[in-house]
């Protein structure tokens, strides 16, 4: 039976968070991207609401109920600030997880150059 060399276990440790990194990079990226939509959206939906003249509706739970110009803009606009908070923390949450990936990646470089000059 083959036993390991004692840096192959810290390598292969390294390279399993780093993926476990870039998959938690990617979740972040979708979710901004599903937030910046959502924002153009409410922000599209916030100038709909200013040129109207006429009746306004707003969907509430899956029904569609009639409103006023003021309580309908006070929704989106509340709409709006949880998205800009939710945009706000997972670009922290980013942010952060990009350090850590680098990080990584120069320890697994490291790990990978000093293997290299052992043999």
């Amino acid at each position: 039976m083959a036993q390991s060399a004692p840096g192959e276990k810290d390598a292969e440790k390294l390279v399993k968070d780093y993926q476990t990194l870039q998959d938690q990079l990617r979740v972040s990226a979708l979710q901004l991207d599903q937030l910046r939509v959502q924002k153009a959206d409410l922000e599209r939906a916030k100038a709909e609401i200013e040129k109207s003249e006429g009746k306004v509706y707003l969907s509430v739970g899956g029904v569609i109920v009639e409103t006023t110009k003021e309580k309908a803009n006070s929704e989106i606009g509340d709409r709006l600030a949880v998205t800009d908070a939710r945009t706000q923390s997972i670009n922290r949450q980013y942010t952060e997880l990009k350090g850590k990936e680098k990080q990584l990646s120069e320890k697994i470089t490291q790990l990978y150059k000093s293997s290299q000059g052992a043999t």
